[in-house]
């Protein structure tokens, strides 16, 4: 599915996140990556070794930030990746869930209970050729968010968690969190 943003095609890919831990400190931490070099997904397609280099360059000349959405929706952020690079095995991203937005909140608990366990980029293809197989081959990709997401497009594309405590330890944290603030609302 392509959705258009200013006249122009945006693609989304979902791939495999080793980890995902969480650590309510300034938002939940999440890491993992975001994309895995030469795997296939579903579409045929395989991301190459390099695919986002230029973009993470001219993105960090300018001062810009990959965006973490929930579910490819832009009217839904909900964290900051503070950290995305290529290495050896793919695309890593290390950033934090905004527990401070309602989304956010709802997506720390979903992730800790193991329900969303995915994520996906969206970008636009620069440049791209076929192997003898018919698989797209994306050599540059210009990359536009990583998101959170239900269902991503490898069969092994999954996080898995890892939190400083249980779920339930998390969510009374944040519920504690939630009352010391209302306390200092009403005593303000």
């Amino acid at each position: 599915m392509k959705e258009y943003e200013n006249g122009i095609a945006l693609e989304r890919k979902f791939c495999k996140n080793d980890a995902l831990p969480l650590a309510l400190k300034d938002g939940a931490v999440i890491e993992g990556y975001a994309s895995v070099f030469g795997a296939a997904d579903y579409g045929g397609d395989i991301v190459q070794s390099g695919a986002y280099t230029a973009c993470l360059r001219q993105m960090g000349s300018e001062g810009r930030r990959v965006k973490m959405l929930w579910q490819h929706d832009p009217c839904e952020p909900i964290g900051v990746w503070d950290e995305v690079r290529e290495d050896a095995r793919g695309l890593y991203v290390k950033g934090r869930i905004l527990t401070d937005v309602t989304r956010g909140r709802e997506a720390v608990a979903l992730v800790a209970a193991g329900a969303i366990d995915g994520l996906s980029i969206g970008y636009r293809t620069k440049r791209a050729g076929k192997d003898d197989s018919g698989h797209r081959l994306l050599a540059e990709l210009e990359l536009w968010e990583v998101s959170l997401v239900t269902f991503p497009m490898l069969a092994d594309a999954r996080v898995g968690t890892k939190a400083e405590g249980t779920a339930e330890e998390l969510l009374r944290d944040l519920a504690e969190a939630f009352a010391g603030a209302r306390r200092m609302l009403a005593e303000g």
